[in-house]
């Protein structure tokens, strides 16, 4: 699936270019309306929208979704079976403003099972007088950050919650160890009680399995998209500021436009993997974080962007005699600046200044943006090697990471063979010093997660022994006879 965004200067363009270039593929413009104001032109009609291109290769469609993104009964913040998030985020959601709401809760880490309920306690008395049960971990309303919060409903009520299988254990974090704890609100069970939505079965925690009753289930979404949380202001450039320390970036667009966007192209894949090469401020990597937080999805997003200097930045920069390069300028790019402030800011749920962010994600889903996610991220600079350099294995920590994208961006990266000459990954495998290739297919038979191994040598015949003998589901590449030929090509070297 190719997604292309435009404005309507250049709408009619990009359109034929596309049909030019991909001429097999099926094509659609959807109109998204970004700011329902309008934005003043002159003596033009004022611009509410902008478009997106859907280029479906293939046997490639459209996602069902909940929302078909138009109609005023499919609204994506309620057409979709909602869990909320007990520990409330926001305005008075410290333990102060509601003592009665902060209470233990007991889980069963084996099952996954909120095993009992505490009462409240009396605001000045420390968690610590509750004694912990035995096989059971006790949960607090406690944030990442130790600030301590409180539920959105009383110790009976939840109870009652838990007795209809109306509230779980969502998620656990095992690197932060914090359990997320769900329920559905009131508006939620009103519609399991219409008919609205249908209890199609029980977890093996006792939690009620839902789904939307009838047509409502699942919709092709349509091709004009009318929606608040589209406005690209407050929750494009607002967001944007929140999440960088009120850094400032031109024109970002909507995170929950990019979200549905998403939803529709890659939403039933859950292993999707999604490049974006104009990063921006990074909002399709957010978008991906909060898609595989609702739906348990493993998606991975790649970007890639410049790291330029906004214009008027660059005069100021220049005038302080600062050039492209010296470390003042490069610390104001897009990349450094914005891009992964963002993306940093959007995992740990602190901004670069390392204060909580404040606010909630209020859209499918309702959660404090200060969670953060349990996504990973790592950052690298695209560099030019010299062949010669490559060539002699002088650079192989410059091609390093690519061998890591190149075997699917999954577990370590492979940066230093060490005095063995090799080494084997997760995923993937080097091996540069052939006289310890017995060793080296030795440890790839102890690695059943290994689907590629690079071999770094200019022998043919060394090479093709060394193929023989690994295991029938690891495949070879020969690495910088590869790298250096397609180098040839790109440099105009080779007819």
């Amino acid at each position: 699936v190719l997604i292309v965004t435009i404005d309507e200067k250049e709408y009619l363009r990009l359109g034929l270019l596309l049909d030019q270039l991909f001429p097999g593929a099926a094509r659609q413009m959807v109109t998204i309306v970004t700011n329902p104001n309008g934005v003043a032109r002159g003596r033009e009609l004022r611009r509410v929208e902008e478009y997106a291109f859907f280029l479906f290769f293939g046997i490639a469609g459209p996602a069902l979704v909940a929302d078909d993104l138009l109609n005023a009964g499919g609204n994506s913040a309620g057409g979709d079976v909602r869990w909320e998030r007990l520990m409330r985020g926001g305005s008075n959601s410290r333990r102060q403003d509601r003592p009665n709401l902060f209470f233990p809760l007991f889980v069963d880490p084996d099952s996954m099972r909120i095993a009992d309920v505490g009462d409240a306690l009396p605001v000045g008395t420390s968690p610590a007088v509750v004694p912990d049960r035995d096989n059971l971990v006790t949960v607090w309303p406690v944030r990442a950050s130790g600030e301590e919060a409180n539920w959105r409903t009383s110790p009976d009520y939840l109870r009652t919650l838990i007795g209809a299988g109306y509230a779980r254990v969502s998620s656990y974090d095992a690197k932060k160890r914090r359990y997320s704890i769900s329920y559905l609100g009131r508006a939620q069970i009103r519609r399991v009680e219409d008919g609205e939505i249908q209890v199609i079965g029980k977890r093996e925690d006792g939690s009620v399995l839902l789904e939307l009753a009838g047509d409502l289930t699942r919709r092709t979404p349509k091709t004009v998209w009318n929606r608040p949380a589209h406005k690209a202001g407050e929750y494009g450039s607002a967001i944007v500021k929140r999440f960088t320390g009120d850094r400032s970036f031109p024109f970002p667009k909507s995170l929950y436009a990019v979200e549905d966007t998403l939803r529709v192209a890659i939403g039933h894949r859950p292993e999707a993997v999604i490049l974006d090469f104009f990063a921006g401020s990074g909002t399709t990597t957010h978008a991906v974080m909060r898609l595989n937080r609702q739906d348990g999805g493993r998606r991975q997003c790649i970007l890639v962007t410049n790291n330029e200097v906004a214009a008027d930045e660059q005069k100021a920069l220049r005038a302080k005699g600062l050039r492209p390069g010296d470390p003042e300028w490069e610390a104001l790019g897009i990349c450094d600046y914005i891009t992964k402030p963002r993306i940093e800011a959007a995992i740990t749920g602190r901004t670069p200044d390392g204060e909580p962010i404040k606010g909630d994600y209020r859209f499918t889903d309702e959660s404090p943006m200060s969670e953060g996610f349990t996504e990973n991220a790592a950052f690298f600079t695209l560099t030019y090697e010299a062949p010669l350099s490559v060539a002699h294995h002088r650079a192989f920590a410059k091609v390093a990471p690519l061998l890591w994208l190149r075997a699917g961006s999954a577990g370590r990266i492979i940066d230093d063979l060490g005095d063995r000459g090799w080494d084997v990954a997760d995923t993937y495998a080097v091996l540069e010093n052939l006289d310890n290739a017995s060793d080296f297919i030795g440890a790839l038979t102890d690695a059943p997660g290994v689907r590629l191994a690079f071999i770094v040598t200019d022998d043919d015949a060394a090479f093709q022994l060394v193929c023989r003998d690994l295991p029938a589901e690891v495949s070879p590449i020969r690495l910088y006879e590869s790298y250096l030929h397609n180098f040839a090509i790109n440099s105009g070297q080779i007819a």
